[in-house]
């Protein structure tokens, strides 16, 4: 799969929040205007993608096997300490983002409360930097799947914070109301993605053969 392919499987066909299901709270939480979805997918997608990379560098040199080959430790495995480097990379980043936030657009961190900070334990965030692992990419394929996973999130948010805002103007039934319509909606937004499943993208240039029924040139 080329990088291309990599990029719309992580975006549509496997998205992090409606194929795997991680991210689901704040998803559900913020979802009630669009600029807030905007502002979270936003920081998510930032997150993700810097905790990603750092995360990699992580991997490769210092907690994966034989990693530390360079510094002559190669017999050293420091893989049961992964997780918990992970997270608190992911911590450390959020607090910085949080942070900026704060200095640059109070509005949308007073929209976003507790929620930013929880950022910290998103699932979404620890998933697609341990699915990236798990997956052994190269440093290109692995930013490509972390950037495209956090604008799956982003997309997915903002989906359903723009159809909960017009919602909002319907006569929904009591029963609905709430979190019921936003989980038929958040289905019904993944089962669309889901139609994606098994389109594949070949990009390799391949000769074209003749068509049947027609005279070839000599």
């Amino acid at each position: 799969m080329g990088l291309l392919g990599l990029f719309i499987q992580s975006v549509f066909v496997q998205n992090i929040l409606l194929f795997n299901f991680l991210g689901m709270c704040s998803y559900l939480a913020c979802s009630n205007k669009i600029t807030t979805a905007h502002g979270l997918g936003l920081a998510v997608t930032v997150v993700l993608t810097i905790s990603g990379i750092l995360n990699w560098f992580i991997h490769h040199f210092v907690t994966g096997a034989g990693a530390l080959s360079w510094a002559g430790m190669g017999a050293f495995n420091l893989s049961f300490l992964e997780l918990i480097i992970y997270i608190s990379v992911i911590a450390g980043f959020v607090q910085v983002l949080e942070i900026v936030i704060d200095k640059f657009s109070p509005v949308l961190y007073a929209a976003l409360g507790v929620y930013l900070p929880l950022i910290t334990v998103n699932c979404a965030i620890l998933g697609g930097c341990l699915f990236a692992t798990a997956r052994e990419y190269a440093f290109l394929p692995n930013l490509v799947y972390v950037f495209g996973s956090g604008l799956g999130w982003w997309l997915a948010i903002a989906l359903l914070a723009s159809i909960r805002e017009k919602l909002s103007y319907s006569n929904i039934p009591k029963g609905l109301r709430g979190m019921g319509i936003a989980f038929i909606m958040t289905g019904l937004i993944a089962m669309t993605f889901m139609a994606l499943t098994g389109i594949t993208l070949d990009t390799s240039k391949k000769k074209q053969g003749p068509i049947s029924g027609f005279p070839q040139n000599p």
